[in-house]
């Protein structure tokens, strides 16, 4: 049998949303619609690696692979 590793937290980067901060934007985002491909990451990740990106400058290529990984 193998042993399953269990997942670290990820540690949190200054540009993260605080639960505060997520409960006011996360009515702004929008759901996936029905009938399309099922969602693989949380919306609020996204949105947190989208401000990620915009706060160090850097492209979404060379974000930080703890973030959402890339296709």
């Amino acid at each position: 049998m193998v042993a399953r590793r269990k997942r670290r937290k990820p540690t949190p980067y200054p540009s993260d949303l605080t639960d505060a901060q997520w409960e006011l934007i996360a009515p702004m985002v929008p759901v996936a619609l029905p009938g399309g491909r099922p969602a693989i990451h949380d919306r609020r990740r996204i949105v947190e690696a989208i401000l990620y990106v915009n706060r160090t400058g850097c492209s979404w290529r060379q974000s930080s692979s703890s973030r959402i990984r890339r296709a």
